[in-house]
Protein backbone atom coordinates (compact mmCIF):
# COMPACT_ATOMS: atom_id res chain seq x y z
CA UNK A 1 0.00 0.00 0.00
CA UNK A 2 1.65 3.38 -0.49
CA UNK A 3 0.83 5.31 2.30
CA UNK A 4 1.37 8.93 2.51
CA UNK A 5 2.51 10.76 6.06
CA UNK A 6 1.37 14.86 6.29
CA UNK A 7 2.76 16.81 9.16
CA UNK A 8 2.19 20.55 9.69
CA UNK A 9 4.31 20.54 13.11
CA UNK A 10 8.34 21.61 12.69
CA UNK A 11 8.99 20.59 16.43
CA UNK A 12 10.51 17.05 17.26
CA UNK A 13 8.94 15.28 19.85
CA UNK A 14 6.77 11.82 20.51
CA UNK A 15 4.54 12.69 17.65
CA UNK A 16 7.48 13.03 15.21
CA UNK A 17 9.17 9.81 16.24
CA UNK A 18 5.95 8.15 16.09
CA UNK A 19 5.19 9.35 12.58
CA UNK A 20 8.94 7.93 11.53
CA UNK A 21 8.75 4.67 13.39
CA UNK A 22 5.27 3.59 11.77
CA UNK A 23 6.74 5.03 8.37
CA UNK A 24 10.12 2.51 9.23
CA UNK A 25 7.67 -0.38 10.41
CA UNK A 26 5.61 -0.37 7.45
CA UNK A 27 8.11 -0.72 5.22
CA UNK A 28 9.44 -3.10 6.78
CA UNK A 29 5.78 -5.14 5.91
CA UNK A 30 6.48 -4.26 2.61
CA UNK A 31 4.57 -1.06 2.42
CA UNK A 32 5.57 2.26 0.77
CA UNK A 33 5.03 5.35 2.87
CA UNK A 34 5.77 9.01 1.66
CA UNK A 35 6.05 11.72 3.80
CA UNK A 36 5.01 15.44 2.59
CA UNK A 37 5.76 18.13 6.07
CA UNK A 38 6.05 21.78 6.68
CA UNK A 39 9.16 23.44 5.55
CA UNK A 40 11.19 23.11 7.98
CA UNK A 41 10.04 20.47 10.26
CA UNK A 42 12.72 18.31 11.62
CA UNK A 43 11.21 15.44 10.56
CA UNK A 44 11.94 15.78 7.26
CA UNK A 45 15.69 15.41 7.44
CA UNK A 46 15.58 12.52 9.65
CA UNK A 47 13.32 10.97 7.35
CA UNK A 48 14.93 11.52 4.02
CA UNK A 49 18.45 10.04 5.76
CA UNK A 50 16.29 6.73 6.26
CA UNK A 51 15.57 6.72 2.14
CA UNK A 52 11.89 7.88 2.59
CA UNK A 53 10.51 10.10 -0.09
CA UNK A 54 10.22 13.48 1.57
CA UNK A 55 8.88 16.92 0.14
CA UNK A 56 8.62 19.97 2.12
CA UNK A 57 6.40 22.74 1.41
CA UNK A 58 4.12 25.26 3.17
CA UNK A 59 1.23 24.08 5.46
CA UNK A 60 -0.22 26.94 6.80
CA UNK A 61 -3.80 29.09 6.72
CA UNK A 62 -1.73 31.81 4.29
CA UNK A 63 -0.26 29.50 2.12
CA UNK A 64 -3.93 27.37 1.63
CA UNK A 65 -4.41 27.47 -1.86
CA UNK A 66 -0.79 26.88 -2.76
CA UNK A 67 -0.39 23.52 -0.54
CA UNK A 68 -3.80 22.16 -1.79
CA UNK A 69 -1.73 22.15 -5.56
CA UNK A 70 1.23 20.80 -4.26
CA UNK A 71 -0.78 17.92 -2.23
CA UNK A 72 -2.88 17.32 -5.07
CA UNK A 73 0.59 17.32 -7.54
CA UNK A 74 2.75 14.63 -5.33
CA UNK A 75 -0.81 12.63 -4.43
CA UNK A 76 -1.26 11.90 -7.95
CA UNK A 77 2.70 11.39 -9.19
CA UNK A 78 3.50 9.39 -6.15
CA UNK A 79 -0.23 7.22 -6.95
CA UNK A 80 -1.11 7.13 -3.00
CA UNK A 81 -3.13 5.36 -1.77
CA UNK A 82 -4.43 6.08 1.59
CA UNK A 83 -3.69 9.30 3.56
CA UNK A 84 -2.69 9.67 7.24
CA UNK A 85 -2.99 12.93 8.37
CA UNK A 86 -1.01 14.21 11.98
CA UNK A 87 -1.95 17.75 12.83
CA UNK A 88 -4.45 20.20 12.73
CA UNK A 89 -3.61 22.21 9.10
CA UNK A 90 -2.01 19.18 7.15
CA UNK A 91 -5.58 17.02 8.38
CA UNK A 92 -7.46 19.86 6.96
CA UNK A 93 -5.63 20.94 3.67
CA UNK A 94 -4.76 16.87 2.90
CA UNK A 95 -7.43 15.32 3.98
CA UNK A 96 -9.49 17.84 1.57
CA UNK A 97 -7.30 16.79 -1.33
CA UNK A 98 -7.47 13.58 -0.24
CA UNK A 99 -11.28 13.35 -0.70
CA UNK A 100 -11.08 15.54 -4.23
CA UNK A 101 -8.75 12.24 -5.09
CA UNK A 102 -11.35 9.64 -3.84
CA UNK A 103 -8.18 8.51 -1.27
CA UNK A 104 -9.10 7.06 2.12
CA UNK A 105 -7.83 9.40 5.43
CA UNK A 106 -6.80 8.48 8.59
CA UNK A 107 -6.83 10.98 11.18
CA UNK A 108 -3.91 10.29 13.82
CA UNK A 109 -4.87 12.32 16.81
CA UNK A 110 -1.93 12.44 19.12
CA UNK A 111 -3.37 15.02 21.88
CA UNK A 112 -5.55 14.26 24.35
CA UNK A 113 -7.10 17.76 24.74
CA UNK A 114 -10.61 18.72 23.71
CA UNK A 115 -11.50 19.32 19.96
CA UNK A 116 -12.85 22.44 19.24
CA UNK A 117 -16.71 21.70 19.28
CA UNK A 118 -19.11 22.69 16.69
CA UNK A 119 -18.42 22.38 12.50
CA UNK A 120 -14.82 22.11 13.19
CA UNK A 121 -14.70 18.61 14.61
CA UNK A 122 -17.33 17.84 12.10
CA UNK A 123 -15.60 18.67 9.02
CA UNK A 124 -12.13 17.37 10.61
CA UNK A 125 -12.94 14.42 12.41
CA UNK A 126 -15.93 13.02 10.37
CA UNK A 127 -16.22 14.43 6.77
CA UNK A 128 -12.24 14.89 6.30
CA UNK A 129 -11.29 11.30 7.70
CA UNK A 130 -12.48 8.08 6.91
CA UNK A 131 -10.91 6.67 10.40
CA UNK A 132 -9.76 8.18 13.86
CA UNK A 133 -6.79 7.00 15.64
CA UNK A 134 -5.95 8.56 18.85
CA UNK A 135 -3.51 7.61 20.94
CA UNK A 136 -5.13 7.74 24.68
CA UNK A 137 -8.69 5.67 24.79
CA UNK A 138 -10.03 8.79 27.01
CA UNK A 139 -10.48 11.12 24.19
CA UNK A 140 -12.24 8.53 22.10
CA UNK A 141 -16.01 9.39 23.63
CA UNK A 142 -15.46 12.91 22.78
CA UNK A 143 -14.27 12.43 19.54
CA UNK A 144 -17.10 10.27 18.42
CA UNK A 145 -19.98 12.77 19.81
CA UNK A 146 -18.61 15.68 19.05
CA UNK A 147 -17.90 14.70 15.33
CA UNK A 148 -20.78 12.60 15.24
CA UNK A 149 -18.59 9.49 14.42
CA UNK A 150 -19.70 6.03 15.19
CA UNK A 151 -17.24 4.42 18.16
CA UNK A 152 -16.49 1.64 15.87
CA UNK A 153 -14.41 4.13 14.13
CA UNK A 154 -12.25 5.59 16.42
CA UNK A 155 -10.11 3.47 18.06
CA UNK A 156 -7.20 3.87 20.27
CA UNK A 157 -3.33 2.57 19.63
CA UNK A 158 -0.71 4.02 21.65
CA UNK A 159 2.75 4.29 20.30
CA UNK A 160 4.70 1.06 21.85
CA UNK A 161 8.19 0.83 23.22
CA UNK A 162 10.59 -0.72 21.31
CA UNK A 163 12.92 -2.71 23.23
CA UNK A 164 15.48 -3.47 21.09
CA UNK A 165 16.30 0.50 21.38
CA UNK A 166 16.20 0.64 24.76
CA UNK A 167 19.67 -0.52 25.29
CA UNK A 168 22.44 0.91 27.37
CA UNK A 169 25.76 -0.24 29.72
CA UNK A 170 25.82 -1.00 33.29
CA UNK A 171 28.42 1.53 33.70
CA UNK A 172 26.36 4.14 32.05
CA UNK A 173 24.22 4.01 34.97
CA UNK A 174 26.98 4.73 37.75
CA UNK A 175 28.42 7.03 35.27
CA UNK A 176 24.89 9.15 34.88
CA UNK A 177 24.70 9.28 38.56
CA UNK A 178 28.23 10.45 39.53
CA UNK A 179 27.93 13.13 37.04
CA UNK A 180 24.83 14.00 39.22
CA UNK A 181 27.31 14.63 42.15
CA UNK A 182 24.91 11.50 43.74
CA UNK A 183 26.63 9.29 46.49
CA UNK A 184 25.62 5.32 46.27
CA UNK A 185 22.28 5.75 48.48
CA UNK A 186 21.06 8.91 47.44
CA UNK A 187 17.06 8.23 46.35
CA UNK A 188 16.77 9.54 42.49
CA UNK A 189 13.55 11.36 40.98
CA UNK A 190 12.89 12.44 37.77
CA UNK A 191 11.06 12.77 34.61
CA UNK A 192 11.56 12.73 30.85
CA UNK A 193 10.49 14.92 28.29
CA UNK A 194 10.52 17.60 25.84
CA UNK A 195 10.32 20.49 28.32
CA UNK A 196 7.13 22.57 27.93
CA UNK A 197 4.43 24.78 30.01
CA UNK A 198 2.53 21.95 30.28
CA UNK A 199 4.89 19.27 31.81
CA UNK A 200 4.70 19.71 35.43
CA UNK A 201 8.18 21.13 36.23
CA UNK A 202 7.63 23.73 38.17
CA UNK A 203 5.27 21.43 40.37
CA UNK A 204 8.07 19.12 40.44
CA UNK A 205 10.47 21.75 41.72
CA UNK A 206 8.22 22.84 44.30
CA UNK A 207 8.05 18.97 45.73
CA UNK A 208 11.73 19.08 45.48
CA UNK A 209 11.48 22.40 47.69
CA UNK A 210 8.90 20.78 49.86
CA UNK A 211 11.18 17.56 50.62
CA UNK A 212 14.50 19.43 50.61
CA UNK A 213 15.05 18.67 54.22
CA UNK A 214 14.66 14.79 53.83
CA UNK A 215 18.58 13.49 53.76
CA UNK A 216 19.62 11.53 50.47
CA UNK A 217 16.73 12.88 47.92
CA UNK A 218 17.83 14.12 44.47
CA UNK A 219 15.96 15.31 41.55
CA UNK A 220 16.14 15.33 37.64
CA UNK A 221 14.82 16.53 34.53
CA UNK A 222 16.26 14.60 31.17
CA UNK A 223 15.57 16.46 28.16
CA UNK A 224 15.67 19.75 26.39
CA UNK A 225 13.26 22.10 25.60
CA UNK A 226 12.38 24.95 27.25
CA UNK A 227 14.79 24.48 30.02
CA UNK A 228 15.99 28.10 30.17
CA UNK A 229 12.66 29.36 31.23
CA UNK A 230 12.62 27.04 34.45
CA UNK A 231 16.70 27.51 35.84
CA UNK A 232 16.13 30.36 37.48
CA UNK A 233 13.49 28.77 39.88
CA UNK A 234 16.41 26.44 41.14
CA UNK A 235 17.90 29.25 43.09
CA UNK A 236 15.24 31.12 43.78
CA UNK A 237 13.51 27.57 45.92
CA UNK A 238 16.70 27.21 47.41
CA UNK A 239 17.29 24.05 45.51
CA UNK A 240 20.10 24.34 43.56
CA UNK A 241 21.92 21.23 45.35
CA UNK A 242 19.24 19.17 44.77
CA UNK A 243 17.37 20.14 41.52
CA UNK A 244 19.58 20.05 37.94
CA UNK A 245 18.89 19.67 34.25
CA UNK A 246 20.74 16.94 32.01
CA UNK A 247 19.19 19.00 28.70
CA UNK A 248 18.63 17.14 25.78
CA UNK A 249 20.21 13.16 25.58
CA UNK A 250 19.32 11.35 22.01
CA UNK A 251 19.52 8.16 24.13
CA UNK A 252 18.29 8.60 27.87
CA UNK A 253 17.58 5.35 28.42
CA UNK A 254 20.47 4.91 30.60
CA UNK A 255 19.37 8.29 32.66
CA UNK A 256 15.59 6.55 33.00
CA UNK A 257 17.32 3.67 34.08
CA UNK A 258 19.47 5.63 36.95
CA UNK A 259 15.85 6.58 38.54
CA UNK A 260 14.79 5.13 41.42
CA UNK A 261 11.39 6.63 40.53
CA UNK A 262 9.83 8.35 37.55
CA UNK A 263 7.27 10.90 37.75
CA UNK A 264 5.65 12.84 35.10
CA UNK A 265 3.42 15.97 36.25
CA UNK A 266 1.35 16.68 33.04
CA UNK A 267 -1.25 19.00 33.01
CA UNK A 268 -2.97 18.80 29.63
CA UNK A 269 -2.08 17.67 25.94
CA UNK A 270 -1.19 14.18 27.63
CA UNK A 271 -1.38 10.81 25.12
CA UNK A 272 0.10 7.90 26.37
CA UNK A 273 3.78 8.87 27.34
CA UNK A 274 6.42 7.50 25.21
CA UNK A 275 8.90 8.05 28.34
CA UNK A 276 6.35 6.97 30.93
CA UNK A 277 6.23 3.61 29.13
CA UNK A 278 10.23 3.43 28.50
CA UNK A 279 10.58 3.97 32.36
CA UNK A 280 7.90 1.19 33.03
CA UNK A 281 9.52 -1.05 30.76
CA UNK A 282 12.53 -0.48 32.53
CA UNK A 283 10.92 -1.40 35.89
CA UNK A 284 10.65 2.22 37.30
CA UNK A 285 7.54 2.68 39.37
CA UNK A 286 5.97 5.95 38.03
CA UNK A 287 4.00 8.87 39.92
CA UNK A 288 1.76 10.72 37.24
CA UNK A 289 -1.25 12.74 36.77
CA UNK A 290 -4.62 11.57 35.66
CA UNK A 291 -3.98 13.72 32.31
CA UNK A 292 -5.34 11.85 29.11
CA UNK A 293 -3.58 8.11 28.90
CA UNK A 294 -0.95 8.38 32.08
CA UNK A 295 -3.29 6.52 33.98
CA UNK A 296 -3.69 3.44 30.90
CA UNK A 297 0.73 3.45 32.07
CA UNK A 298 0.42 4.37 36.18
CA UNK A 299 -2.17 2.04 37.55
CA UNK A 300 -2.94 3.34 40.77
CA UNK A 301 -1.28 1.21 43.61
CA UNK A 302 -0.37 -1.08 41.16
CA UNK A 303 2.39 0.57 38.56
CA UNK A 304 2.60 3.74 40.93
CA UNK A 305 0.44 6.46 42.21
CA UNK A 306 -1.67 9.24 40.58
CA UNK A 307 -1.47 12.30 41.58
CA UNK A 308 -4.05 15.65 41.27
CA UNK A 309 -2.50 18.07 38.63
CA UNK A 310 -0.70 20.99 40.36
CA UNK A 311 -0.61 19.42 43.70
CA UNK A 312 3.28 19.50 44.93
CA UNK A 313 1.88 18.48 48.11
CA UNK A 314 0.49 14.61 46.92
CA UNK A 315 3.89 14.35 44.70
CA UNK A 316 5.80 14.86 48.02
CA UNK A 317 4.01 12.44 50.23
CA UNK A 318 4.14 9.49 47.52
CA UNK A 319 7.51 10.65 46.93
CA UNK A 320 8.18 9.88 50.01
CA UNK A 321 6.30 7.17 50.78
CA UNK A 322 8.09 5.33 48.06
CA UNK A 323 11.65 6.04 49.59
CA UNK A 324 10.70 4.67 52.54
CA UNK A 325 9.47 1.03 50.95
CA UNK A 326 11.70 -0.39 48.57
CA UNK A 327 10.20 -3.75 48.28
CA UNK A 328 6.84 -1.56 46.76
CA UNK A 329 9.14 0.33 44.67
CA UNK A 330 10.40 -3.65 43.51
CA UNK A 331 6.89 -4.57 43.20
CA UNK A 332 5.44 -1.90 41.20
CA UNK A 333 8.49 -2.01 38.78
CA UNK A 334 8.06 -5.46 38.30
CA UNK A 335 4.11 -5.06 37.35
CA UNK A 336 4.77 -1.68 35.39
CA UNK A 337 7.50 -3.75 33.26
CA UNK A 338 4.71 -6.85 32.77
CA UNK A 339 1.82 -4.01 31.61
CA UNK A 340 4.54 -2.93 28.85
CA UNK A 341 4.91 -6.21 27.81
CA UNK A 342 1.34 -7.21 27.57
CA UNK A 343 -0.06 -4.04 26.42
CA UNK A 344 2.66 -1.62 24.61
CA UNK A 345 5.02 -2.95 22.55
CA UNK A 346 5.58 -0.98 19.02
CA UNK A 347 4.99 -4.80 17.28
CA UNK A 348 1.15 -4.63 18.76
CA UNK A 349 0.92 -0.27 17.53
CA UNK A 350 2.13 -1.76 13.67
CA UNK A 351 0.13 -4.26 13.86
CA UNK A 352 -2.86 -2.65 15.17
CA UNK A 353 -1.93 0.52 12.27
CA UNK A 354 -1.79 -2.05 9.40
CA UNK A 355 -5.43 -3.60 10.47
CA UNK A 356 -6.77 0.08 10.29
CA UNK A 357 -4.94 0.51 6.80
CA UNK A 358 -6.56 -2.78 5.75
CA UNK A 359 -9.94 -2.37 6.44
CA UNK A 360 -10.32 0.66 4.42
Amino acid sequence: MRILHTESSRGWGGQEIRILREMVGMKERGHEPFLIVAKGGALAPRARALGFPVVEMPLSRRSAPLSALLLLFWMVRWRIQLVNTHSSWDSWCAGAVAKLLGKKVVRTRHLSTAIRSGCNSVLLYRLLADFVVTTSASIIPMIAKQSGRSIASVRSIPTGVMPGEICYKEDEIEDFRSSLGLKPDDFLVGTACFVRSWKGILDLMKAARLLRHEPGIRWVVIGGGHVDQYRHYVTEMGISDLFCFTGHLEKPYHAIAALDLFALLSTSHEGVSQASLQAAYLARPLITTPIGGLPEICLEGITGYIVPPHSPQSVAQAVLRLKQAPHLREKMGRAAHSLVMEKFLFEKTLNDMELVYNSL
